[in-house]
């Protein structure tokens, strides 16, 4: 099936596309809106080929799709949701639902999702560049002095070099300012000539506070910009707003929200830090075996700029390797299903998952496999929470974000420890499984 045609075929399931209030997507999933849940035909959707799982999030109903073939699926059901006759009544309906899903909670992690979600591919190709790099360094360290290497290694480094820049341009457009202007604010935020700059005595630190700084200078930027399109004249307008906008932020920024950012960036640091290296396996277990749960509900998120301001402060994240834990005891868990089961039909849909689940993208096996059955989802999260351990204890860091499972290992600052992690997570959750057992469902 074309994408346009499961785009069709999706929107006809999901009530018509009068039911559809809005349609996004994540990495994997397709995250659609609607004025009407019981007009979704739910099992006709779940038992499409292309069509690795779904799952009722409350504000939202999410289509499982997997990796680039979600983005142009999302793109075929827009064009198409584009193409509806705009009706007032259904407008009302939307602002309605809209207004009852938007909760604090929900609007903040959405926002920001979107200043870092179009930041992944960077981190995932640069974060991989460098764990090429460095696996090979450590077999032919002869090699360190290559031209190629040194070029390489730019390469590896550029989205962590750019990285406040594109949080400040994401930043802007997703608080409703100009995302120039976000990006400026940014550049100022980060520019080496701050370190000449002295006041109060001391000279000013370029990058303070990381990504945590810029997304409170932006919003705080974007705010005033928004403010000031009302009162200026529209002549004026192109050229007031813009330069107030800067100066009274970029002063805000130096004075007030640079240091308050880095002081909250340097909390998040130490408190990672300190928590894993004090609480060492515990932690790891605890963080683990909680992080399916929290993928489902949708909250693993809120972690995604924790990450980023790890990777900025240390060059690596130390959290992302425990929490890819959880995804290897799935894989476990799902191994002993695939044994255990003498469902022909959970059999096949395991063994089509597991590669991919192997490669940490979870979700098939998550909605597909251990989430139905129950128990086996209680022995991957097990499973998850015994390598989270072994990972913690050892304190493995990761150069990069988006990827997960086996692809991982690469870019990670001991190999294999994180490996070691990855098979005490299969083992742990192929042996939680068996145990705990799970109704075989009749063919």
């Amino acid at each position: 099936m074309t994408n346009e045609k499961l785009a069709a075929e999706l929107i006809k399931n999901l009530g018509g596309a009068e039911n559809i209030l809005s349609a996004t997507n994540c990495m994997t999933r397709l995250r659609v809106q609607t004025a009407d849940k019981n007009k979704i035909a739910v099992d006709t959707i779940k038992n499409l080929a292309e069509v690795s799982g779904v799952y009722d999030a409350g504000a939202e109903f999410q289509i499982i799709l997997g990796p680039g073939k979600v983005s142009n699926v999302t793109n075929a059901v827009n064009e198409i949701l584009n193409k509806r006759p705009k009706i007032g009544d259904g407008k009302e309906l939307y602002e309605e639902i809209k207004a009852k899903n938007a909760t604090p909670a929900k609007l903040f992690l959405r926002k920001i999702a979107g200043i870092f979600f179009p930041l992944i591919p960077g981190f995932i190709a640069c974060g991989l560049i460098t764990g090429v790099i460095g696996v090979t360094l450590k077999i032919s360290p002869e090699l360190a002095d290559s031209q190629m290497i040194k070029l390489l290694s730019v390469f590896g480094n550029a989205v962590f070099w750019g990285m406040n820049l594109f949080v400040g341009y994401n930043a802007g457009k997703v608080f409703g300012g100009s995302p120039i202007l976000g990006g400026v604010l940014a550049a100022i935020m980060t520019h080496p000539a701050l370190a000449n700059v002295e006041i109060g005595g001391e000279n000013l630190l370029p990058g303070r506070g990381g990504i945590i700084s810029v997304v409170l200078v932006v919003a705080f930027g974007a705010w005033i910009e928004k403010k000031l399109h009302k009162f200026i004249p529209e002549m004026f307008d192109l050229f007031l707003t813009p330069l107030i906008t800067i100066l009274a932020a970029g002063m805000a920024a130096i004075f007030i929200l640079q240091p308050i950012g880095g002081i909250i960036a340097e909390t998040i640091g130490t408190a990672a830090t300190t928590a894993i290296q004090s609480g060492g396996a515990a932690v790891g277990f605890i963080l683990a075996g909680m992080w399916l749960p929290m993928v489902m509900f949708g909250v693993h998120q809120a972690l995604t700029p924790i990450h980023v301001e790890l990777i900025s402060q240390y060059g690596y994240t130390i959290l992302l390797p425990i929490l890819a834990m959880a995804g290897a005891g799935q894989v476990g868990a799902s191994f002993a299903v695939y044994f255990k089961t003498k469902n022909k039909f959970l059999k096949k849909t395991v063994a089509s998952a597991l590669p991919v689940g192997m490669m940490g993208i979870g979700e098939p096996l998550i909605y597909g496999v251990t989430f139905p059955l129950g128990k086996p989802f209680i022995g991957a999260c097990i499973g998850g929470a015994f390598g989270g351990a072994v990972i913690a204890k050892f304190a493995v860091g990761a150069a990069t974000l988006g990827i997960s499972g086996l692809p991982l290992a690469a870019t990670t600052n001991n190999i294999p420890i994180y490996l070691a992690g990855v098979l005490v997570s299969y083992v742990a959750g192929f042996v939680a499984t068996w145990i705990l057992g799970f109704d075989d469902p009749v063919e």
